[in-house]
């Protein structure tokens, strides 16, 4: 029987040259070898193979207009018209983020709407849609940390500074970026990057039509404006991180902001968010197994005020940044 490559754990070599990815997306193999201790040549050749074989991808993340708001979405759905809705709704581009529950019965998403307005798809669409029997929708308020943040817990805080730019880092720029301030030769330099954030200077110019000078001088004042934020996709399965889960938490009002952040630095945390509704907290974390998850809810969540707990395990990641899967198919009955 064939062995699922989403099964195979990287070596340890290979998951640290990922987490130096994922300081800085385009880090060069130069200054990756000096600060993880390997050749040059050696970190060139395996990142060559991780993104050559689509182990891991490296892309570039839109900035987000501040004007633009999320919901979090649960939508219980008969089971068997969840696939053909979580597709449906995976072709959206408001939706960025569907998984399933491994219950089966559950898709849980993030919507992108205006803050303050009936959204349609909450209020007309999915109740008219009679394979669903209840949908809930909690407005994001306050956003600790999202994925783009999240960082492998392999490397020493040394390596990681050492990795990491100085626009990315505490002393950085403080205030959130503007993407009104990108003109046009931002806004195309930005496509480009989209789907290869590794981009060299000179293929971005040759298909934008700019001068290769310019271009390095406008990727240059991108990241350090923080308009241009790398993300490194990969299947959190192939750095030994095969248990998904969502928990939402109930925090007492004069805790929550203190919560929050102790939540968005634990290495294990890759989304968390103030949110309305009875839980107002969500954290999305990454475990070794159900005895890791367990040792974060009983002991990791102490002495953060935290009233109530509910977790709910993801049994598939449909759509997230960079990466779009289609549900697996149920056998017929």
């Amino acid at each position: 029987m064939a062995v699922d490559m989403a099964d195979q754990v990287l070596d340890a070599r290979d998951q640290r040259l990922i987490a130096a990815l994922q300081c800085d997306g385009r880090l060069s193999a130069e200054r990756a070898a000096d600060a993880l201790g390997m050749s040059p040549r050696t970190v060139h050749r395996r990142w060559q193979a991780l993104i050559g074989d689509g182990t891991c991808r490296v892309i570039a993340l839109p900035a987000r207009p501040s004007a633009v708001g999320a919901l979090l979405l649960r939508i219980r759905v008969l089971g068997a018209r969840r696939d053909a809705l979580a597709a449906a709704l995976a072709a959206r581009d408001d939706i960025p983020f569907i998984d399933l529950s491994a219950s089966g019965d559950e898709i849980l998403a993030v919507s992108l709407t205006r803050p303050g307005t009936r959204d349609h798809l909450v209020f007309r669409e999915l109740p008219a849609t009679r394979a669903v029997t209840s949908v809930s929708a909690d407005t994001i308020l306050h956003l600790f940390a999202e994925a783009a943040d999240w960082r492998h817990d392999v490397l020493t805080e040394d390596e990681r500074t050492a990795l990491t730019p100085a626009a990315l880092t505490p002393a950085g720029p403080t205030t959130p970026p503007d993407p009104d301030r990108a003109d046009q030769t931002d806004r195309d330099i930005l496509a480009v990057l989209a789907d290869d954030a590794r981009a060299p200077a000179a293929a971005v110019a040759a298909r934008t039509g700019r001068p290769e000078s310019t271009v390095r001088r406008r990727i240059a004042r991108l990241t350090a404006t923080g308009l241009l934020r790398t993300h490194v996709v990969v299947d959190p399965r192939r750095l030994g991180l095969p248990i998904d889960a969502n928990v939402l938490l109930r925090v007492a009002p004069d805790r929550l902001d203190d919560a929050g952040r102790a939540l968005a630095a634990h290495p294990a945390v890759h989304g968390a968010f103030a949110t309305t509704g009875t839980a107002n907290l969500q954290a999305a974390v990454w475990m070794r197994d159900l005895a890791d998850l367990y040792r974060f809810l009983s002991r990791d969540l102490a002495g953060l005020g935290v009233e109530a707990v509910e977790t709910v395990i993801i049994g598939q990641a449909v759509k997230r940044p960079g990466t779009l899967t289609a549900p697996p198919r149920r056998p017929p009955t």
